[in-house]
């Protein structure tokens, strides 16, 4: 498939979204709300749950199927609040020594005039920040859409996974495209040359693992999705968990450090 019709998978509306994904593969799911500072945020959800007999902390986006869940979910665009809840639960997971597993599914932070005013950018800047050191192993999965800073928000972890159908990405294909060729109409390149697909960002090194979806899609066989997904996320822990703490976050800095390609070299000479 092109990465423009891996896209359209990743935006269906019967794919598996985060708590379809927390009831299939989790038990004993216990949701926590509020940011105690301003409110709760109904698209990030976030609790304490059981994957395969250990305790950890989940948090991520989740849309909705109708007008009325959307409208609850924000379709699935986080406020501040939301990335200020996620932290405290992060917070709580390294107090009890519990993982910390992301589940990223969102177009992109909120970008309306209240998130704004509630500093939005400064929400996911510090959560960058924080997951950075944060101590206790942390597993992010890109479910459908990772779009720019609000994906990363949730995304600073030690193993970075991808559903093989979703993508990943500073901006959307449309954006991208209204941007470079001011038409949205050329989505369909800007998907091409941003590399933005899960096999991509592999080979890049972006992300550390591609985890498979049912022929078709994940969208026309949740079950087995949900499978394939516990069995990625047992694997990271089990890699993550065994690991030093003091190695654990070395590894981590290392691996988002080398991100990104820069070069040195003389300044040019003023000329008159």
């Amino acid at each position: 498939m092109t990465p423009w019709q891996r896209v359209q998978i990743a935006r269906h509306v019967n794919r598996p979204y985060m708590l379809d994904y927390v009831a299939a593969c989790f038990t004993g799911f216990v949701e926590l709300c509020g940011d105690r500072h301003f409110g709760d945020d109904a698209a990030m959800p976030a609790g304490f749950a059981t994957l395969g007999g250990r305790k950890c902390v989940v948090i991520g986006h989740q849309k909705g199927r109708d007008t009325k869940e959307n409208l609850k979910r924000n379709f699935g665009s986080a406020h501040p609040e939301g990335y200020r809840k996620a932290l405290r639960l992060m917070r709580l997971a390294e107090r009890f020594g519990l993982p910390v597993i992301t589940l990223i599914d969102t177009p992109g932070a909120f970008p309306g005039i209240g998130a704004e005013e509630r500093n939005i950018a400064e929400a996911i800047a510090f959560n960058l920040k924080e997951m950075m050191v944060l101590k206790t192993p942390v597993v992010a999965v890109v479910i459908g859409e990772g779009g720019s800073g609000g994906a990363l928000g949730i995304g600073v972890a030690d193993r970075v996974l991808m559903l093989e159908n979703a993508y990943y990405s500073v901006i959307s294909p449309e954006g991208c495209a209204a941007i470079l060729w001011k038409n949205r109409s050329h989505a369909p390149q800007a998907a091409e040359a941003m590399k933005l697909t899960a096999v991509d960002l592999n080979k890049l090194g972006i992300v550390d693992g591609v985890v498979k979806e049912p022929a078709g899609g994940a969208h026309l066989d949740h079950a087995k999705a949900a499978k394939l997904l516990t069995k990625a996320l047992k694997k990271a822990l089990d890699e993550t968990c065994d690991q030093p703490l003091e190695a654990l976050l070395a590894e981590r800095y290392a691996k988002f450090r080398k991100f990104g390609v820069f070069a040195e070299g003389s300044p040019v000479a003023d000329t008159v």
